[in-house]
């Protein structure tokens, strides 16, 4: 059954995560637990866009985690023109881009952002991560280090994401992401990076409550809406993480 295929080979990706992830993922606990320790913050801003659902506003996450989201549509339904046709810009392509997103957040000398790009080579993730580590940010990629070294960097810098972040977190995957050759289908179906990404990213907040923890800082996290009490928790944990912090 392809099914089970595909449940076994996201039991291999996380096994690799287990085995050669902790020490990455320890430092990077450390990063935002000495930037929320000394006032700062801690963002994530994702280009493949999964972490910013799964990450916010979830039963038992961090409060602490702040998105940056990025909204940009041009709205143009134009004839169909035979010949004519413009090439598809995305988000992570353009040019400037970075600089305005830096310019336009609230990420601050001493916070730390988390980035992630399955692929870590177009100009989005590399330029906000080159400049924010300049404004003294230090930078977490979640990226796929061996599908990046295959690819071409298309930021000027020649660099990619993994190249050029404080620490980085590796989610195992293989080139081109997915994983199942099926007869009959000219491409591999069913990627793992989504899975790989949620989990590392679950993995880093338990780390960074205990990190906390050990400095004698009790983070607040959200309790389950379904739970008796749950409204009442969730305003006054709010209430007190806006005050602290964290």
């Amino acid at each position: 059954m392809l099914g089970e295929k595909y449940l076994e080979a996201v039991r291999e990706v996380l096994s690799r995560i287990g085995e050669t992830q902790k020490q990455s993922l320890a430092r990077a606990a450390e990063l935002a637990a000495e930037a929320i320790a000394k006032g700062g913050a801690i963002h994530l801003l994702d280009t493949g866009h999964l972490l910013m659902h799964e990450m916010f506003g979830r039963v038992g996450g961090l409060m602490l985690l702040r998105p940056v989201q990025l909204t940009l549509e041009v709205e143009n339904p134009g004839p169909k023109r035979r010949g004519r046709s413009k090439p598809k810009v995305y988000l992570d392509e353009i040019p400037g881009l970075p600089q305005f997103v830096l310019d336009r957040s609230e990420i601050y000398p001493g916070d730390v952002l988390i980035i992630g790009s399955v692929s870590g080579k177009n100009v989005l993730p590399v330029g906000v991560a080159l400049l924010a580590r300049e404004q003294g940010v230090k930078v977490i990629a979640l990226t796929s280090v061996e599908y990046s070294r295959f690819l071409e960097p298309r930021h000027p810098s020649g660099k990619r994401l993994f190249e050029v972040a404080d620490v980085v977190l590796d989610n195992c995957g293989v080139v081109g992401d997915a994983t199942l050759e099926v007869p009959g289908m000219e491409a591999k179906i069913c990627p793992t990076s989504g899975i790989a990404a949620a989990c590392l990213m679950w993995m880093l907040e338990a780390e960074i409550v205990e990190a906390l923890l050990a400095r004698g800082m009790k983070p607040h996290v959200y309790l389950s809406n379904h739970m008796p009490g749950a409204g009442e928790f969730n305003r006054r944990a709010l209430e007190e993480y806006e005050s602290q912090g964290y």
